[in-house]
């Protein structure tokens, strides 16, 4: 599992380490790292370090220290390395290590003769290298970058594909918060980000993550001193772990009924989809509640579904899903309500999410939320709570954060990285799906895996986890296709068995 952590506790756990004197270790630890992790990228494109021409974007302190040592060893190697110094002061140590290697210097330093023309210098530089290292701000930058860095920044970002060099990030992506993963831009997207010590949230927080690339840590022996994880990721050991088994001794409802209340007469593919996808995750039974057209297809495509036209205290389920595709049929809102009130986990998607309400006196534990921005936005709203669209997907971790301590529910914000978030403030975040999902029923698909996999958990479940789980694997349905082969929503859940199985397989027990 990832554990990432706010750019204060990382600076914490580094502090007994500093005050031993270890600070230099540190540092070329880390820089040694940042260069490893150029001459691998320069490797996937078929070339060595030597000869290879790298520029470096030189911000104050030990930022831009590392990458001064980075480029040192590179240089030392037979890299052409070329650094832009941009800050107010320059690591010495680190800056006399890279001139000692015949690192040539172009400064903006307020000294500088002509400030323009060394940007563009650089930017000519830059322009025909293999290799930018992006060594501006680190963990303690706030409010993003500031001229003139912000304009070589922006000119760098604007160039072409064919025309752009490979980009590795210091630590970060200069301009993304490491705490929050908001984007302060000009930020240079990173074809590759190597990180120190821990991964810090705004490395798998949205909007942030989607400019890190890959991601690479550096073990700077801080584990011992990190105390309590901010955010948690699944990987693929802790999925094959979470994926239910049934054992020897049950039978079909012991593991799991899960309840659907979907579709309408105006949209009754949603629930078609959401039953679907429940019944190939193999719960004991699936249950459906809804207009009779919408059941009968529902037993076209997946016969195996129980469907009546029974009102949810009249039949036992383990968890209930309820709102995709019930928009303006009232049966199937009131449906939705005693849903809310049977005591069971219930996940509220759609329409259904209109009628939660803030919380009191811990009524709403038992519920998971699964709203986009515009449908969380629009709850914040009826709650007098100025957060629009644009706020939560700038900040969609502190978003969702604040809904589930508003609602006192579990929160699972969908987005290019979907944030679940717990009242206690747990929170993980998933990336593993693709923009192919976003298409018309994904939606009510993740919403029958979660149903299935909350139906299936041990009671109490880890609310938390297993809506990750279920966003884990609902990612999977798309990344295990080829990139050029196209698909829909309604191919999904026929993938499940096969991605199911494919995890699971993975787990070392």
């Amino acid at each position: 599992m990832i554990s990432a952590y706010s750019a204060a506790a990382v600076r914490a756990a580094e502090a007994p380490l500093l005050a031993a004197g270890r600070g230099p270790e540190l540092m070329r630890t880390a820089a040694h790292g940042l260069a490893r992790g150029v001459a691998a990228m320069l490797r996937t494109r078929g070339r060595g370090v030597y000869g290879a021409k790298v520029v470096l974007l030189v911000g104050p302190g030990n930022n831009g220290g590392d990458a001064l040592f980075a480029g040192a060893w590179l240089a030392a190697r037979g890299a052409r390395t070329t650094a832009l110094l941009t800050g107010g002061r320059t690591h010495p140590d680190a800056l006399a290590a890279f001139q000692g290697e015949g690192g040539r210097c172009i400064s903006l330093l307020a000294d500088a003769a002509d400030p323009a023309r060394a940007a563009a210098d650089f930017l000519a530089e830059a322009g025909t290298s293999y290799i930018v290292v992006d060594g501006l701000l680190g963990t303690g930058g706030r409010g993003g970058l500031r001229e003139p860095a912000a304009g070589i920044v922006a000119k760098l970002e604007q160039l072409s594909a064919g025309a752009r060099p490979v980009v590795v990030a210091c630590d970060l992506p200069s301009g993304v918060d490491a705490t929050t993963g908001e984007v302060r831009g000009p930020v240079l997207r990173a074809d590759l980000t190597v990180t120190f010590g821990a991964y810090k949230t705004g490395l798998v927080a949205a909007p942030g993550e989607q400019f890190c690339g890959e991601v690479s840590l550096v073990d700077l022996g801080l584990g011992p001193h990190l105390g309590e994880a901010d955010v948690l990721r699944l990987e693929s050991a802790d999925i094959a772990a979470l994926l239910p088994a049934p054992d020897a001794t049950d039978q079909k409802y012991t593991r799991g009924v899960a309840g659907i209340i979907a579709g309408s007469g105006q949209y009754p593919g949603a629930g078609l989809l959401a039953a679907a996808a429940a019944s190939a995750c193999g719960p004991g039974m699936v249950r459906y509640l809804g207009p009779a057209p919408v059941a009968a297809a529902i037993h076209v495509r997946n016969p195996e579904v129980v469907c009546s036209q029974d009102a949810p205290p009249d039949v036992r389920v383990q968890a209930w899903l309820a709102g995709p595709g019930i928009d303006g049929d009232d049966r199937q809102l009131g449906r939705a309500r005693e849903a809310m009130e049977s005591g069971v986990p219930t996940v509220l998607d759609a329409a259904a999410l209109a009628l939660v309400c803030p919380d009191v006196g811990g009524k709403n534990a038992l519920l998971v939320l699964t709203p986009h921005a515009g449908e969380l936005g629009t709850l914040f709203s009826r709650c007098g709570i100025e957060l629009d669209r644009d706020g939560i997907e700038a900040a969609p971790l502190a978003a969702a954060r604040k809904a589930a301590q508003v609602f006192g529910a579990n929160v699972l914000l969908k987005g290019p990285t979907t944030v679940v978030a717990a009242p206690d403030g747990t929170a993980f975040t998933q990336a593993n799906g693709t923009a192919r999902l976003a298409t018309a029923g994904s939606g009510d698909t993740l919403a029958g895996i979660l149903v299935a996999l909350l139906a299936m958990a041990p009671s109490p479940p880890d609310y938390a986890a297993f809506a990750a789980l279920a966003v884990a694997l609902h990612g999977e349905l798309a990344s295990s296709t080829p990139v050029r082969e196209p698909f829909n929503a309604g191919m999904l859940a026929s993938r499940i068995p096969d991605v199911w199985g494919r995890l699971a397989a993975s787990s070392p027990n």
